[in-house]
């Protein structure tokens, strides 16, 4: 039987056509892979963080707070850590501190940044120099700063992060069934105004 050229070429054409109609879909595919794992990335790295393990001294950006040395941020509707602040505010004679509440926009930010909850709080944040701290290790810098016997309760860093923060957080989830939740944020006195942002 001759061959014929033409009937080469058309097959050749056909079968072409074929692989890459199989291909495309492959090639398709391959973002959508690439696409779900940086998402389950994500999720697995937000998680974390829900769980507390944010890393401590990690650099955030605010473009409101940024300037501030040390800045303690606070549920502003929680009882306790608005009795948490008045303990604070009472000590800080050298006014070390300023306060922002995690409700304001800001925090809202940092929040998002970190990969936190921006309704359900967990856990106060202290901004020092551009960097944040969380749990238990913000409160024991926060103790450090503070006159009289205080520092000395810093020796407690020296326990595992995850065993501190288990208490903490202990602390945390029943802080509203302890002391109760105003319905509006904390509004500071003419005399606090100053060291609110």
């Amino acid at each position: 039987m001759a061959h014929n050229p033409r009937m080469a070429i058309v097959q050749t054409s056909s079968l072409t056509g074929r692989l890459s109609s199989i291909a495309s879909p492959l090639e398709s595919c391959l973002p959508l892979r690439y696409y779900k794992k940086e998402v389950s990335a994500d999720i697995k790295e937000r998680s974390a963080n829900r769980e507390g393990r944010v890393k401590q001294g990690s650099p955030v950006q605010s473009r409101e707070w940024g300037r501030y040395e040390r800045v303690i941020v606070f549920d502003g509707v929680c009882n306790f850590c608005n009795a948490f602040v008045n303990f604070v505010l009472a000590r800080d004679s050298q006014e070390l501190f300023t306060f922002g509440t995690l409700q304001s926009q800001p925090a809202q930010g940092i929040l998002a940044q970190l990969g936190l909850s921006t309704q359900d709080y967990e856990t106060f944040l202290l901004l020092e120099n551009g960097k944040v701290f969380t749990k238990s290790t913000a409160a024991l810098k926060v103790l450090r700063c503070l006159p009289g016997l205080w520092p000395w309760m810093y020796a407690f860093i020296i326990i595992p992060r995850p065993l501190r923060d288990l208490v903490y957080s202990v602390v945390a989830r029943n802080r509203y069934q302890w002391m109760g939740k105003s319905d509006t944020c904390r509004v500071p006195t003419p005399k606090e105004r100053a060291r609110f942002i």
